[in-house]
Order: C-alpha cells, then sequence, then structure tokens
C-alpha cells in the first residue's frame, strides 16, 4: 500500500516542500530509502523502527520502501523521522491519509515514541504560510518559534501515539497559542556610553557608524578603550524592523541557536569571532554548506578585534560580503546564498609592540616590522572601510574625573531621527541607510557645492584616494549631515568625513610611516 506525508527540508536558509512516499509491498523484509538522504535520515531508520514498536505499533515485516521527492536535492536532518514513521502507520491502515493530507508533518523520534526539537522551524513555517497549507504538526519545543508566523496553525506534538489519536480524532490538539513576549535579546551585557571616561572623537565616530550602517576601523595602543567602545555599540543601534528581525531569525533557526521560549530576535546581532577562525568559520561553507559569522551578523555587527592577527586569507574573503552584502558558496551539488549585510567594525594597534605614537611609551618596532605588520590588511580591504579613526591613550584626568559622559539612550535618540530621515529618502529603494547608496544614489542624494567641491578635491589629491574612498567620503558627509538635520552637504561635514579616511595614507605600503 502507498501513502505520501508532507514534510519540508532546508536549501540555505529558505525552506522547500519534500513529499515522503512510502510504499510497503510484499518481499523479503526490507527499509529502504532514496531520494538522495544523507546520514542522519539514513540513520532514522532504527529510531523510527524502535519508536514504532515501543509506542504500542505493530511494525511491517514486508518490503518498506521511502522516497523523499523531489529526488534530485540533497537531503539532511533528522526532522523526516515524524513524517516517515507516520507515511509507514498509513501504509500499514493505522491511519486514513485524507484527514491530514493538507498538513506539514515535522519532528525527530526517540526510541520510546517522543518527539524532539528540529532545526530550520522559522523557515519552514514561512513557506508552509506561502503555500496555503492548514497546518504544522511539530514538536513542542519548535512550537513557540513555529507560531511569529501568522496565518498557519501551529500543533505541537510531544509523541508518536499523541499525533496518530489526534489525526485519528480521538484526542483533537488545539492550535498553539502564545500570548507571552517572544522577543529574544541576544545581549546579556548591562553596558551603557555613559561609563566610557574621554575619547570623544571616538564616540562621535561611533555614532556616525551607527546612524549610516558605516564601517570602521579603530587604530591605536592596548588599553585604550578600542574594545570597550566596540562592545557598546550595539546600545545605540535601533531594534530592526520585523522584516529585518524574520531574515536575521531564520539564520539563527537553521542553525539551531533559537534557544526554548525565543521566536524571534529583536535586538541587532553583534559578533565577535577570535582570530584562530577559519575562512569558512567566518563567511560559511564547508562539506555540507552553513552560514557563516557574516550571517549571523547580518543586520548587525562584526567585530574582529587585532585585525592584523587574523589570517590573510581570512580577511581576503570579506571583499565580497562588504559589497554585495551576500555571501555565494559554490560546490559541485550547487549554489547557496546567505545573507551578509552587517556593519564591519575592527580595532587594530598601530605596530606589533602597540607602543607607536604612545606619549608615555617607546615603540621598539623597525619600519620593516611596522610596514610587514601593517600590510597583513589589503589595501582593497581597508579601501572598503568608511571610517578609520585613531584612538589615543586616555589621560588620568579623564579617567579620574567623577562626571559621568553621555548615555546611550541620548545618543541613540539622534541615531534614530538620522536613520528616519533615510528612511524617507531611500522609501520605494532597496536600501536602508546611506552606507548602502551605490554610485547612481550617490548622484541623487550627494550633491555638493562649489566650496565642498574643492575641499573633496584636496583630500582626494593630498592622500591619493581611490574612487571608492571618494564614494565613501560622500556617504559619511550625508549620515553627518543628516544627524545635524542639514538637507544639503556642507563643506564641514565633508572635512569631517575626510578626516576620517586621513590613515589611509600609513597603510600606503611605504616604509617611512607617519606616526599615529
Amino acid at each position: 500500500m502507498l501513502s505520501k506525508v508532507l514534510s519540508a527540508s532546508i536549501t540555505g536558509i529558505d525552506a522547500y516542500m519534500v513529499e515522503v512516499e512510502v510504499d510497503i509491498s510484499s518481499g523479503l523484509p526490507a527499509f529502504l530509502m532514496v531520494g538522495l538522504p544523507e546520514g542522519a535520515i539514513k540513520e532514522g531508520r532504527e529510531r523510527i523502527k524502535s519508536a514504532i514498536k515501543n509506542s504500542g505499533y505493530r511494525f511491517p515485516s514486508d518490503r518498506i520502501t521511502v522516497n523523499l521527492a523531489p529526488a534530485d536535492i540533497k537531503k539532511e536532518g533528522t526532522s523526516f523521522d515524524l513524517p516517515v514513521a507516520l507515511g509507514i502507520l498509513c501504509a500499514s491502515g493505522v491511519v486514513s491519509p485524507s484527514t491530514w493530507d493538507d498538513y506539514l508533518i515535522l519532528g525527530e523520534l526517540s526510541l520510546d515514541g517522543l518527539i524532539r526539537p528540529v532545526k530550520g522551524v522559522l523557515p519552514i513555517a514561512i513557506m508552509a504560510e506561502q503555500k496555503g497549507l492548514r497546518g504544522i504538526f511539530l514538536p513542542k519545543e519548535n512550537a513557540i518559534e513555529a507560531s511569529v508566523i501568522d496565518g498557519i496553525n501551529i500543533y505541537p506534538v510531544g509523541s508518536l501515539p499523541e499525533l496518530v489519536e489526534a489525526i485519528l480524532g480521538r484526542n483533537p490538539i488545539e492550535p498553539f497559542v502564545n500570548n507571552e513576549d517572544i522577543s529574544l535579546k541576544i545581549h546579556g551585557e548591562d553596558v551603557d556610553f555613559s561609563d566610557v571616561k574621554g575619547q570623544d572623537s571616538l564616540k562621535r565616530a561611533l555614532e556616525i557608524s551607527a546612524a549610516g550602517g558605516h564601517n570602521l576601523l579603530m587604530i591605536g595602543p592596548p588599553g585604550s578603550g578600542k574594545t570597550m567602545m566596540a562592545r557598546r555599540l550595539f546600545t545605540i543601534l535601533p531594534e530592526m524592523s520585523f522584516d529585518e528581525s524574520l531574515e536575521t531569525s531564520k539564520i539563527y533557526s537553521v542553525l539551531g541557536l533559537m534557544p526554548p521560549g525565543a521566536g524571534l530576535i529583536t535586538q541587532r546581532p553583534f559578533r565577535s569571532p577570535h582570530h584562530t577562525i577559519s575562512d569558512a568559520g567566518l563567511v560559511g561553507g564547508g562539506k555540507e554548506p552553513r552560514p557563516g559569522e557574516v550571517s549571523l551578523a547580518h543586520n548587525g555587527v562584526l567585530f574582529l578585534d587585532e585585525l592584523p592577527e587574523f589570517k590573510r586569507n581570512v580577511l581576503e574573503v570579506l571583499r565580497q560580503p562588504l559589497e554585495d552584502g551576500h555571501v555565494t558558496i559554490s560546490r559541485a551539488s550547487g549554489t547557496i546564498r546567505y545573507p551578509a549585510r552587517f556593519q564591519l567594525i575592527s580595532a587594530m594597534n598601530p605596530c606589533p609592540c602597540g607602543n607607536l605614537g604612545h606619549p608615555g611609551k617607546e615603540c621598539q618596532c623597525t619600519p620593516i616590522q611596522i610596514q610587514r605588520y601593517r600590510s597583513r590588511i589589503s589595501g582593497p580591504l581597508l579601501d572598503r572601510i568608511d571610517i578609520h579613526i585613531e584612538v589615543p591613550p586616555v589621560n588620568f584626568r579623564d579617567l579620574s574625573s567623577p562626571s559621568e559622559g553621555e548615555s546611550s539612550s541620548a545618543i541613540l535618540e539622534r541615531v534614530k531621527k538620522a536613520r528616519a530621515v533615510q528612511r524617507d529618502r531611500f522609501s520605494g529603494l532597496n536600501i536602508k541607510t546611506n552606507s548602502q547608496m551605490n554610485s547612481r544614489h550617490i548622484k541623487e542624494f550627494c550633491r555638493l557645492d562649489k566650496d565642498s567641491i574643492e575641499l573633496l578635491e584636496k583630500g582626494m589629491e593630498r592622500l591619493s584616494l581611490s574612487a571608492r574612498a571618494h564614494n565613501k567620503i560622500l556617504k559619511v558627509a550625508r549620515t553627518i549631515a543628516d544627524l545635524e538635520g542639514a538637507i544639503e552637504i556642507k563643506a564641514e561635514h565633508i572635512a569631517e568625513a575626510i578626516q576620517y579616511r586621513s590613515l589611509d595614507r600609513q597603510f600606503s605600503g611605504h616604509p617611512g610611516f607617519l606616526p599615529v
């Protein structure tokens, strides 16, 4: 007898429908699974067999063939345990197929028939709602995550017998309704910019970075506060829109990083990988492609501390996502695209010993050592960072001052106003912040007067800046103007934006470096 059960699988961060076909025929006892199942699915045969027997049902002693259609796409994960088990019971005559052919079935089975949670429920729920299905039967632990999507019924199930009884109509399961806050707070640190002493110029640069979504590089001696300031950036970033939250949450759902009781990420991610990370760990990939840190930082911040300590090949793979906002991973079996639109915040020392330019310490490095250290960061990568800022050591007067600095909430209000201006400006366009403007947008929204053009020309010539750096200056100047509520970009806005490119000259490759 043949039965069919609807289920789903994940490719990239999107779901697609899978039809689980189960055929039981006479012949030598066998349990075959076809349709490109990978290891965890094949091993599921033993879990399914034990779960059916231990739930009080008879496991057929005939030839069982399971096909996962479409059969030309490789499938992985443990979510097919439950639909395969249900298909076997249906083909055995335990349940009727006509009562649940518009429902999606997901779940991993334990040997005693209990149902365990699975990954990727959020994109599957989105797909099911788009396909117009009536509902989803899934593990209880995944119910909150799936309930984020309106327009589809969620039925949490705890065991295989519970699902069978519900389908037979003996013990119906009520659709899941959650009235609690399902947003996930991914930052547990209680930090604020008011804790920071001094470093007013860096605070200003971080405010501009947050307002326009600009990449930023901090260069200064150890202990000057680079890492501390970077870890407070999320406190001045506005919360994500629902669409942004959904897109980011899909990535965390696919990787199984959504903890129980949470369904939607509303805070912008802040990812800070160690400098020993591999290129696959940073941008994604591997034998079975997975999203990397740049995708986990989507719509948020990727912080790379001690930037020159990262391997050169690891840093170079950042160039495409910084430019395109996504990562494309190609394998023989196909191509997967992961979203990766993030703010890159990075920090480094001015030299190997860290004391170059320090007012109270002497640098022990030779010009060649400094050149070699800084040349670990390539010109093309440096060119893609909008703001370069010196971070001098904090003096004793600032450290011992009893007064507090400006709070994160006050800075956040200015950032929100600037973001609102950009939202209105780019209404109808596929961009949200000034940092995402292309050449056409720059030409339309970054018009300069005569004084600004002359100042920009002098800055370009003196610093020998590239065409990309020219556009970065205009984008940053547009953000500075937005923070001040100015409609047009003025010469003072250009002057401040040029100031944030003044370190380019120190990375030009010449052995005689200017002091930081």
